[in-house]
């Protein structure tokens, strides 16, 4: 056990101590990959996070790791705790400290025990909670509570409060946020008459044409709820706030001045927006306002017609004019060109719904992955287990046969041995 995993009882949160849920761990390659086995501290045998006889009391699990028995301690999750990992993995310089911001905005909103991981280059969170339904892994976040082990160091992030917290609304704003996929949960626009990949910060519209298009659009009533300051079916205000401000950062083009200004003409506005709620600063509409833009896929982008419209607006109406279609000698008026623009839209749309059903599907597929993953990862163990204990009978049969005596002695032989001892 390195010099850094040599903790007590003192530097863990009491609430952890207390419990007889803790593991030792082995660093092995496997796949080319540095895995964390757990084992059991009495035994040395290997643990399984799903069977509690191979846990055990806090301080035998250090007494067997400061022995250089082990690597490290672990604490093991289950369904009888209120406890919940966050496990962020490569956020941290090692050498310089340097976070990335995503992992301290995470570490800042839970602002419950987090300590930095063996490695150095991530964090891992307690809090007290329940975990959101749903996906518990997206890229480097993480988020369980049964059948896992959190590797413990005592290496406590300075900021972070010694004890576990209770951070339930916290904690499903994170999952929302970082966990579930953007687009599944900001309820971004996916049918706008124009896209663009790229925030452009360039929508010639003025305030009120963009409000009225938004809604008057395909989702323009959600709009039109959260605009006047509804949030009915959402868990709290601030994922409403940020579903708003998705909706918004598309209609803008991600130009994040606009959707500040027009986030404050709507019924959401509140004293907390102006808040500073994060470390470097930074206010909670302005963190909100920059997630909303880094999570929204595409930006709107008005066609030539409504910038035109919108640079002569004030000027008189021209009636429509009519064209003649030189291919087949007939007049095609306004009336057909505004028929060929909703057809466009129309089928804009639902091909946009088929992207929806197909990145529903992705994920379906994503959930199912993780999940053989994970009954690998289990396979894996009972395997290791198995083979510890077949090990062990091994080394028992091998005692028996190097008994005295026992080499090579057919059963008659045994017995007459056995009798002729006992009449001397």
């Amino acid at each position: 056990m390195s010099e850094r995993e040599h903790i007590d009882r003192g530097v863990l949160p009491t609430a952890l101590v207390e419990r007889d849920q803790w593991v030792c761990w082995n660093e092995q390659t496997r796949d080319g990959k540095p895995t964390k086995i757990p084992i059991t501290p009495r035994t040395g045998g290997f643990a399984s996070s799903t069977d509690r006889d191979t846990w055990t009391d806090f301080e035998t699990a250090v007494e067997y790791a400061q022995n250089d028995e082990a690597d490290g301690l672990g604490f093991v999750f289950t369904d009888n705790d209120p406890f919940v990992g966050v496990d962020l993995d490569d956020c941290r310089d090692p050498e310089t400290g340097h976070v990335d911001d995503d992992a301290r905005d995470i570490v800042n909103r839970l602002d419950s025990y987090t300590e930095v991981s063996p490695s150095g280059t991530g964090f891992h969170v307690l809090v007290e909670g329940e975990l959101p339904e749903g996906r518990n892994r997206t890229g480097s976040v993480e988020m369980y509570d049964s059948a896992r082990f959190f590797t413990m160091t005592g290496d406590r992030v300075d900021v972070t409060p010694q004890t576990v917290e209770a951070r339930q609304e916290a904690l499903a704003e994170v999952h929302r946020e970082y966990v579930r996929k953007p687009s599944m949960a900001s309820g971004e626009p996916k049918q706008a008459t124009g896209t663009t990949k790229s925030p452009t910060g360039d929508v010639d519209l003025t305030d009120e044409e963009l409000i009225e298009k938004a809604q008057t659009a395909a989702n323009g009533e959600k709009f039109d709820r959260l605009w006047g300051g509804d949030i009915h079916g959402y868990e709290s205000q601030s994922e409403a706030d940020m579903a708003l401000c998705c909706l918004l950062a598309f209609w803008t083009g991600g130009d994040p001045t606009r959707v500040d200004r027009l986030f404050r003409e709507s019924g959401l506005i509140r004293p907390k927006w102006d808040e500073q709620h994060f470390a470097d600063g930074a206010t909670y509409g302005e963190r909100t306002i920059e997630r909303a833009i880094g999570s929204t896929t595409d930006f709107f982008e008005p066609t030539e017609e409504e910038s035109d419209h919108s640079d002569t607006r004030g000027q008189p109406k021209q009636p429509p004019t009519t064209e003649v279609n030189e291919s087949i000698g007939t007049p095609q008026t306004g009336a057909d060109e505004q028929l060929d623009s909703r057809e466009r839209v129309y089928l804009k749309e639902q091909n946009q719904i088929l992207s929806a059903k197909l990145e529903q599907q992705a994920e379906t597929i994503e959930q199912q992955q993780e999940q053989i993953e994970s009954l690998e990862a289990e396979i894996a163990e009972l395997r290791a287990s198995s083979a510890s204990t077949v090990q062990e009978q091994t080394a028992r049969d091998q005692e028996v046969a190097d008994e005295p005596g026992s080499a090579g002695e057919s059963i008659w032989e045994k017995a007459k041995r056995l009798v002729g001892g006992g009449r001397s």
